[in-house]
């Protein structure tokens, strides 16, 4: 009823651009799934209460009084109103245990009394001209990394001296570049495969010539959240440039998402409350290997919105620890500026200074773990590092100074966007150092006092929630999409060719849905995996925890879908209508074109005669 037409080479795209590596079968997961009951699973780690149809309990993610943390037994998937944790069985385990992918579905596999499959190749049946799987290729270089450290007495040594044992080196992975331009070959016969390059194992320069990228280098294997090898740092050993050498920005690969030994960290991360961001990798191993396990780096980059927004997912609190010479300054100033919008009244942000020519490794090295987490213990809070570097820019004994004052601070305090009660505070605080009231402050910077702004401060209610935006036509059919498989084959997705991610997300889940046979009630589970490490996971996600308060039948799910497919045959046709009206008007309009206006006006009229023809979706 609909082709496809001109959305099947995007189509092809987006899937190409955004593949899902799927390394155990649809077939067992689906088995899995079956078998497991995530209301059993979450209930030995927390106590569960029946809350009507589903399930609650306070959220495991972060501090709460009330339980806002709800498991649905018919939908399979936990979902926080609090944080907005959500995911299935296997996001759970993952999440709440720090395990990879691979180790979560191995659990549950073995709970479930399953074994493990042999895994079909990552990106299902693929022709062999396409080359081989990046992520197959990063193990590959990781595996010849661990074996060409075992082979170096120069790298062992230079581990030792840094005081590291075998144990946390194969805890992190840890490998070494030997030294050489093209020693990778030994790994990769076919040293001129694309993908060699497209993994950022080796550069190519001008001439066409090839060679490692990493050379004479300890190497850090950087993780994703499922357990796949993304990219590398290497640390130059001994003298040389730069320090640390990161994989550049490649298809599995992009600094400013990243976090290196997230996924070691994450069990520790939890038990402590608390993470610790610093800035380099072997700091971060020297510290696990002391039993400060709690701290990540970033990867070579300052720190991203997208950084402090999964941290605090982590962590009630993340304590940013910088070197105190003025490029740490300058890293911590940034990092501050980043945090606010994301930062909440129920969270804590701490800025650390070690003292001059310290880093963590050589600190914790020299002085113990004790010694260093009394330092991370007596960190600054945000609140005072903000106003302590304000006060040091200007003279507030002026009237120019306090003038300053005020105009620094605005964008700084009104980018507090989470947190009304730390907002209001700061206002005051900024008012006092100004030498005026804080009505005078909010005048000079001409705030509204809202109600939500108020209540912060002055009113024990709740201020109110503001009005949900009205969803997409992408975003209602996603959802019917999500409950009934089936329905993919009758959407209309030459009408969905946006490069906005629902109607990429339509058409890569219309994608997945045609080559899956028709699926039951786990087809939701299946589809969270299935694109699980890909941009698309949040949207999913947020679709399935929508779900949950939806409760939509798959029956109610078809009989919607089936009667909004005549509004959006009209709405394509208005819009080809209106692009045929176009033509005219600027003289182009063919005989061709016009026997198609007639042919779009008569399809036009006897929709409209038909029942629910003008039916809205949303």
């Amino acid at each position: 009823m609909f082709p496809w037409r001109g959305c099947r080479g995007k189509f092809l795209q987006v899937l190409d651009l955004s593949p899902q590596p799927r390394v155990i079968p649809d077939s067992f997961k689906r088995d899995l799934l079956n078998r497991v009951d995530i209301v059993d699973l979450i209930q030995r780690h927390l106590p569960l209460k029946k809350a009507g149809a589903n399930y609650s309990a306070c959220c495991p993610f972060h501090n709460e009084k009330s339980p806002s943390f709800t498991v649905s037994p018919s939908k399979q998937f936990y979902h926080c109103f609090g944080c907005g944790a959500h995911g299935d069985a296997i996001g759970f385990l993952m999440e709440y245990s720090g395990l990879g992918y691979i180790e979560a579905i191995k659990e549950l596999a073995a709970g479930a009394g399953m074994t493990m499959p042999d895994f079909e190749p990552r990106f299902g049946k693929k022709k062999e001209e396409d080359g081989p799987d990046l992520h197959d290729i990063m193990q590959r270089a990781s595996q010849y990394y661990r074996e060409q450290l075992k082979a170096s007495p120069h790298a062992i040594e230079y581990l030792k001296r840094r005081g590291l044992s075998g144990q946390i080196a194969a805890r992190f992975g840890i490998g070494y570049a030997p030294e050489g331009w093209q020693n990778l070959q030994a790994a990769f016969p076919k040293y001129d495969d694309k993908c060699l390059k497209d993994a950022g194992l080796v550069i190519e320069n001008d001439a066409g010539k090839r060679y490692d990228r990493f050379r004479d280098r300890i190497m850090f294997p950087i993780v994703n959240q499922r357990g796949f090898v993304i990219g590398f740092g290497g640390r130059v050993i001994g003298a040389g440039e730069p320090k640390y050498l990161n994989s550049p920005e490649t298809p599995l690969f992009e600094k400013g998402r990243e976090l290196y030994g997230l996924p070691q960290a994450r069990q520790a991360i939890r038990d402590a409350g608390r993470v610790l961001v610093v800035e380099g990798y072997m700091d971060v191993v020297a510290l696990a290997h002391h039993g400060v396990e709690y701290a990540v780096a970033t990867l070579g980059t300052a720190t991203t919105p997208v950084h402090v927004h999964k941290l605090l997912r982590q962590a009630d609190e993340i304590v940013f620890s910088f070197d105190g010479d003025a490029a740490g300054r300058k890293a911590a100033w940034h990092a501050l500026e980043v945090s606010l919008p994301a930062t909440l009244d129920q969270k804590a942000i701490r800025f650390l200074f070690l003292p001059e020519g310290e880093d963590p490794d050589s600190y914790v090295r020299a002085e113990g773990k004790q010694a260093f987490e009394d330092l991370v213990g007596r960190a600054e809070p945000l609140s005072t590092y903000l106003l302590t570097q304000l006060r040091a820019r200007v003279d507030t004994n002026t009237a120019e100074g306090r003038s300053r004052l005020l105009h620094e601070a605005k964008p700084l305090v009104m980018n507090i966007t989470s947190a009304p009660a730390l907002q209001l505070q700061l206002l005051k605080h900024v008012a006092d150092l100004a030498g005026m009231t804080q009505t005078e402050v909010e005048q000079q910077w001409e705030l509204r006092r809202t109600k939500a702004f108020a209540s912060a401060w002055e009113k024990p209610e709740l201020p109110k929630l503001p009005r949900a935006a009205p969803q997409s036509v992408q975003r209602w059919l996603l959802k019917r999409m999500l409950i009934k498989s089936g329905l993919a084959r009758e959407l209309p997705l030459e009408r969905f060719c946006g490069e906005d991610v629902e109607s990429r997300g339509l058409i890569a889940l219309a994608e997945y849905s045609l080559v899956q046979p028709e699926q039951g009630s786990n087809f939701d589970a299946l589809v969270i995996d299935h694109f699980r490490g890909t941009e698309f996971e949040t949207l999913f996600n947020q679709l399935r925890s929508e779900l949950m308060v939806l409760n939509l039948s798959p029956e109610q799910a078809d009989a919607e879908f089936r009667d909004s497919l005549p509004k959006l045959e009209r709405d394509h046709i208005d819009q080809q209508l209106n692009e045929l009206q176009a033509k005219a008007r600027t003289g182009a309009f063919s005989r061709a074109d016009a026997d198609r206006m007639n042919e779009l006006t008569k399809r036009k009229a006897a929709l409209d005669r038909r029942p629910n023809g003008n039916r809205s979706v949303v």
